[in-house]
């Protein structure tokens, strides 16, 4: 498989399309054309992560966060992105990020979050809006079954947790077709009427494309009536963390001890404990401040992320515990999530999890 063999399957799954206005998430370095031998999944992307990769043999990075976010005047190694770049680059090691279009789907960085602390009834805390269209197409009664099952493959008709959902209502359709046509039904430059079907489906933006050409591959008319409806209507599997809850409520005492455990964490940040039993859970992978307000709407009892500034804290308006747990701490599942999911589509080429440990930041203990 080559490298952009790679990133197709990867951009299935989290559209780089659905990436914030800020991200980077592509092909930083490298030759989409080359083969891969073995690629190295890792958070972050440094010096020591292409040294490891050159050791194993690995000429593929995916990495989580960009190594790279504006431009590059020069490239001279005056700082460890720049000498990060040169390393890659004159190894041959090609470097792909998938961030925030990662951090926008509900199977994404968040799921295996709720995953580990062992949350169920998981779902996104801040539905995105402008992200879904409705597809309305008219089609004749002997191929509306088939029309509507190439739209659900294509990824259209989901709402929530429920797919295949469609509306369907029959009237009557008139053509003429001019000498050159060749119309499924009636003849040319003759009137003729229809009995169709109007299928209506929901579907997310990034899907538009696809879901239209399967559906006129499908179609048996030469011309296809079809409209696309951009809806303000939140997208409920795209957008920023997630909200879970316990099976059963859990004492607040062993809840931290929980994400201590479940983190790996020597020591975090928290507000006041607000109450005796943590049942529902608020959180977000990396920076998250901006949710605090969607957790509190939501009644989460705490709230998990990371990167709150000293007055941000104030902001619990003893309303919700917040959880500052390490920017880190959040994401470090993020490699393993995206090593499963290229198992799961049987790739050519070994996935390696990388040993590097690339957490800046280290807690002193007294």
């Amino acid at each position: 498989m080559k490298v952009s063999d790679a990133i197709s399957i990867l951009e299935q799954w989290a559209p780089p399309a659905l990436q914030e206005g800020y991200d980077n998430a592509q092909l930083i370095c490298g030759n989409p054309n080359d083969e891969i031998k073995k690629a190295l999944i890792t958070l972050d992307c440094t010096e020591s992560v292409i040294e490891e990769a050159i050791e194993s043999g690995a000429n593929l990075i995916i990495a989580h966060h960009p190594i790279l976010f504006g431009s590059i005047k020069s490239l001279t190694g005056k700082n460890y992105v720049e000498r990060t770049l040169m390393l890659a680059i004159r190894n041959q090691v090609s470097i792909y990020a998938i961030h925030t279009n990662l951090d926008n789907i509900n199977t994404g960085v968040n799921s295996i979050i709720g995953e580990r602390l062992g949350l169920s009834n998981l779902k996104v805390l801040a539905p995105k809006n402008g992200q879904l269209v409705k597809l309305q197409v008219h089609v004749p009664l002997a191929a509306a079954e088939k029309v509507r099952q190439a739209l659900f493959r294509a990824g259209a008709g989901n709402i929530g947790n429920y797919d295949h959902c469609s509306f369907n209502s029959e009237g009557k359709g008139t053509f003429r077709g001019s000498d050159n046509t060749n119309p499924f039904v009636g003849k040319p430059n003759e009137d003729y009427t229809e009995d169709e079907i109007q299928i209506q489906v929901i579907l997310e933006k990034h899907r538009m494309k696809n879901a239209v050409l399967s559906m006129l591959d499908a179609h048996p008319y030469e011309e296809v009536a079809y409209d696309l409806i951009p809806l303000l209507n939140d997208a409920q599997n795209i957008g920023s963390g997630m909200i879970g809850e316990f099976d059963a409520a859990m004492k607040s005492e062993a809840f931290l001890a929980h994400v201590a455990q479940v983190f790996g964490c020597s020591a975090f940040k928290h507000t006041e404990i607000l109450k005796d039993e943590v049942k529902k859970v608020a959180y977000c992978g990396g920076s998250g401040r901006f949710l605090l307000e969607k957790a509190k709407q939501a009644g989460a009892d705490v709230f998990i992320s990371s990167d709150f500034k000293y007055h941000e804290f104030f902001d619990h308006e003893n309303k919700i515990t917040i959880l500052d747990i390490g920017h880190f701490e959040t994401e470090q599942f993020t490699p393993e999530l995206i090593a499963r999911y290229l198992a799961d589509k049987n790739v050519t080429f070994a996935v390696l999890l990388s040993r590097v440990n690339t957490n800046p930041v280290h807690y002193f203990i007294r």
